[in-house]
């Protein structure tokens, strides 16, 4: 019989580890997260039970469990054009301004899942080029993620019914997606060929990714310790062009962790503007 408790002892330990790879904090109380994530990989990996599971990730033996796992922990749900003002602001205060330095813009996408907001950036885009003929330069969208799993799934642009519904119109579903055998649907060439998506992990070093105008880095900072909050803000900032913009989640802050942006109000919602 497969056992899928988690003694305290393992459970720490794999929250160092957890911690470590890419800066998650899990805390006292996410046990349950953890045997909801892993415990389909104890039986697809032959494992007895979620303990035994545990240890083999942290002794680093088997190197496609341990992805696996980081896999399992790290992906978190999404969901098209998700709060809607960061998109809005995108296209009517963002693209029109930095369209006026006639050179090309370059978006991050940091810690994209499986792809709802890089694409959402690039339907957004299209549309505004369809508004503004002319006006807007060329584009490039660069989303990463640590998932080579959500790398592989956002490459291939395929959705499910369920995930179609969820925040995406359908006037856009008809405008940038194509009917695919797997009973889905699959983003368009034309979305397709804004986005380049890369291995990233936020813990690392950004700087062969070069430098953008614009980050959205959203709903990832309230997982990290404060002082990995602290480390990711100052490398996003030093990967912003002068005057570049960086977006976070609507329950994310800067306060006491980051003094190189200034905070620009929207309404709705705060975007934060390189000093």
């Amino acid at each position: 019989m497969t056992t899928l408790t988690v003694n305290y002892q393992d459970y720490y330990d794999f929250c160092h580890f957890l911690e470590a790879q890419c800066g998650i904090v899990l805390g006292d109380s996410k046990q349950y997260l953890v045997r909801s994530r892993l415990s389909p990989l104890v039986k697809r990996f032959g494992l007895l039970s979620l303990s035994d599971l545990l240890q083999d990730t942290l002794k680093g033996r088997n190197r496609e469990l341990r992805v696996a796992v980081i896999d399992a922990m790290t992906t978190n749900e999404t969901l098209w054009f998700r709060d809607s003002y960061p998109f809005t602001v995108l296209a009517d205060k963002i693209l029109p301004e930095l369209a006026a330095n006639r050179r090309p813009l370059k978006i991050w996408s940091a810690a994209s899942s499986s792809g709802q907001e890089s694409y959402s950036m690039a339907m957004t885009i299209l549309e505004q080029q369809l508004k503004r003929p002319g006006l807007l330069p060329s584009i490039q969208i660069t989303a990463t993620d640590i998932s080579q799993t959500m790398l592989d799934m956002c490459r291939n642009g395929v959705y499910d019914n369920l995930a179609l519904s969820r925040g995406l119109s359908v006037e856009r579903r008809r405008m940038f997606f194509e009917a695919h055998i797997s009973g889905g649907m699959q983003v368009n060439q034309r979305v397709k060929q804004l986005v380049n998506f890369r291995t990233q992990n936020l813990k690392d070093s950004y700087v062969l990714l070069g430098k953008f105008d614009v980050i959205f880095c959203r709903n990832v900072l309230i997982y990290f310790s404060p002082e990995t909050k602290v480390k990711v803000l100052n490398q996003l900032a030093a990967s912003l062009n002068p005057g570049g913009y960086l977006f976070l989640g609507a329950s994310e802050s800067l306060t006491g962790l980051c003094d190189r942006f200034e905070m620009v109000r929207c309404n709705p919602g705060i975007i934060y503007k390189l000093k």
